[in-house]
């Protein structure tokens, strides 16, 4: 599949996904069967994401068996999947096309009236908040993003509206490979390097990106890079700005941050003024953090683009829930709060920490727990997070999860630590590699009123449950002891 040309996905088909249960891929296949293909998958393990897509038709298998492309029109696989899969093997033996996961992203793009949300950082959150908008608005939005929404606990739909929500991944070029009609673009930062090789490429893929959208383009005017790209762009199509800066056509102001939520104002840029503004409205955000101050402002600025009211897109910001792993509340065990975030970027990271304190808060200690994520990155951006624990108090670092990628020599965990120290030598920065000795360390550490954070995209998102389980299991013993 090339050019301006996708698999027809207009009449119902036969389709089998290999890796089905990975985070890109069960969407792909929920959206699939939703929208009435035949949908069949394999993966290499069970998983409630498997039951989840079994309940809706989808027949599975865990393990790979070459029989089971047998009859289907089309094959489709993540690029984490080797070119040996004997699936993919039989499906070439056997002429059936096979689709890269953007290729057939692109081809239910090209049925529906797609608006994406591109950028480094809040990608999911900004999808999910246009999404959730739009549905209240009676719009019925497809959408394919990048985590569970909380209240829907799924991450894809299909449904009868003519937009489609979804998230543009940049990691493999996917962006570039979408036949899009609007777009958000949150910002530009370092990452996936391995792809891009430089950061200017990164940045000329988003320009490009850009250029390619046909409808409406909404930017970040707070984040240089894609303040350029609006300013280079604006000179031959039209886009839309937000943030909080002045320079931003919609702008977040009089931002209030307490009791774990936010609330500011919105104003919009008069016609033909370069410094004033308008008071549009209000909203209430039950979301803590200026970083998701800007998610919602760019989600707003966006759907007033596609015609809804404010006060609409407002009310439904207040009853937005959030999204798996973004400060998600995980619990709370004798005194000690848990939560889990999805952060593993330095800017992404910084923006977490400082999100959880606001002016209502009064925990005694943020503890904060990192899993460095992919050797390949660690290995050209460890350096690059010395910085972003400046709003914990004590930094816990344990060892690199690999997402797929093969070990370096000498690259661990440890190379965070040591950039931390080398920047904050009197900040409390704890190496524990291993996670058993990880979990008794936090088990035994943490005391009442502290909030212990877990931060990284790997399996990191476990580590509260079995600090809780630790916790409750260690005051077991002693009470039998006594």
């Amino acid at each position: 599949m090339s050019g301006n040309t996708f698999f027809d996905l207009s009449t119902p088909r036969r389709i089998h996904v290999i890796g089905i249960g990975g985070p890109g891929m069960n969407a792909i296949a929920q959206v699939l069967c939703e929208m009435g293909h035949q949908v069949s998958g394999s993966d290499i393990h069970e998983s409630e994401v498997l039951d989840r897509l079994r309940a809706l038709g989808v027949s599975i298998i865990v393990g790979h068996d070459a029989t089971v492309v047998q009859n289907c029109d089309v094959v489709t696989a993540s690029t984490a999947i080797p070119a040996t899969n004997i699936e993919l093997v039989a499906a070439a033996a056997q002429s059936i096309p096979v689709l890269s996961r953007a290729q057939m992203l692109s081809a239910i793009c090209a049925l529906k009236q797609s608006v994406a949300v591109a950028g480094t950082h809040g990608k999911t959150t900004t999808s999910a908040m246009l999404m959730h908008v739009l549905t209240t608005a009676g719009l019925q939005p497809s959408f394919v993003i990048g985590g569970d929404i909380h209240g829907l606990n799924v991450g894809a739909g299909w449904r009868n509206g003519k937009h489609l929500v979804v998230e543009a991944d940049e990691s493999d070029s996917t962006h570039l490979a979408l036949p899009l009609f609007g777009s958000i673009l949150t910002n530009v930062d370092v990452d996936h390097l391995d792809h891009f090789a430089t950061f200017d490429n990164i940045v000329e893929s988003f320009e490009q990106y850009v250029k390619n959208i046909v409808g409406p383009k909404v930017m970040c005017a707070d984040d240089a890079v894609t303040a350029k790209i609006a300013t280079r762009i604006a000179a031959k199509q039209a886009c839309r700005t937000y943030g909080m800066s002045m320079n931003a056509d919609v702008r977040a102001v009089n931002v209030v941050l307490a009791d774990g939520s936010s609330r500011f104002d919105i104003e919009e840029r008069q016609s033909g003024s370069t410094d004033k503004h308008d008071l549009v409205g209000s909203v209430k955000l039950p979301l803590r953090g200026e970083h998701n101050v800007l998610n919602a402002t760019a989600a707003l600025t966006m759907a007033m683009e596609l015609g809804v009211e404010f006060v609409v897109a407002a009310q439904a910001l207040s009853s937005f829930r959030g999204v798996a792993r973004r400060f998600e509340m995980r619990g709370v065990d004798d005194g000690a709060t848990f939560v889990d975030d999805y952060a593993h970027l330095p800017n992404e990271i910084i923006a977490v920490l400082r999100g959880a304190r606001d002016a209502t808060d009064i925990w005694s200690r943020v503890v904060a727990v990192f899993q460095p994520n992919r050797f390949n990155r660690m290995s050209v951006m460890s350096s690059a997070y010395a910085d972003a624990f400046g709003d914990a108090d004590v930094v816990v670092v344990t060892d690199i999860y690999s997402s797929g990628t093969t070990p370096i020599p000498g690259v661990t965990g440890k190379l965070v630590v040591d950039a931390i120290e080398k920047n904050h030598p009197g900040k409390r920065v704890e190496w524990i590699a291993q996670r058993e000795d990880l979990v008794s360390f936090l088990a035994s550490t943490l005391t009442t009123g502290d909030l212990c954070i877990s931060m990284g995209c790997g399996d990191i998102a476990q580590l509260p449950d079995e600090v809780i389980s630790s916790r409750q299991s260690n005051r077991a013993n002693k009470a039998r002891q006594r």
